[in-house]
């Protein structure tokens, strides 16, 4: 194993999850408690915004990693949550199906309270990632 690919699992976000609302899938990003209350301190009252970027990282050997950047248009929040692809693939799936990420604490009910939700501004940028995320775990099989 490269040390790049090392460097990269040694950053993967291990607090993700998948949870019913509606009948639908939303992926979720679970940050710890102190993180959680900061955000949502910063921005609670505000009429607030999140660009919502996902960078791919691959090394053309089916190792596809997914750089989801939050950057919030109040209270000068950035997030930075490092996803490997490989493992979180569904994550993907479900963020193309319902164009919402959820962001939560470890200690929220998923689906039922103390979660913040964040529509995808362009839905169509979520379905052109999933396609090169799937080209890329290809190589892997190939």
């Amino acid at each position: 194993m490269s040390d790049e690919l090392e460097k990269l699992l040694e950053k993967v976000h291990q607090e993700i999850t998948i949870f019913d609302f509606d009948g639908r899938p939303v992926p979720c990003i679970i940050l710890d408690e102190k993180k959680y209350d900061e955000i949502l301190s910063k921005i609670a009252g505000k009429p607030t915004s999140i660009n919502t970027d996902l960078n791919i990282l691959q090394d053309g050997l089916g190792h596809v990693f997914v750089e989801v950047l939050l950057t919030f248009s109040q209270g000068g929040i950035m997030e930075k949550i490092l996803v490997n692809a490989n493992t979180d693939l569904k994550f993907f799936e479900s963020l193309v199906k319902t164009s919402m990420i959820a962001l939560s604490s470890p200690k929220s009910v998923y689906g039922k309270d103390n979660v913040f939700m964040i529509q995808l501004p362009k839905p169509e940028k979520a379905h052109d990632a999933l396609e090169i995320i799937k080209k890329g775990l290809k190589q892997n099989n190939a």
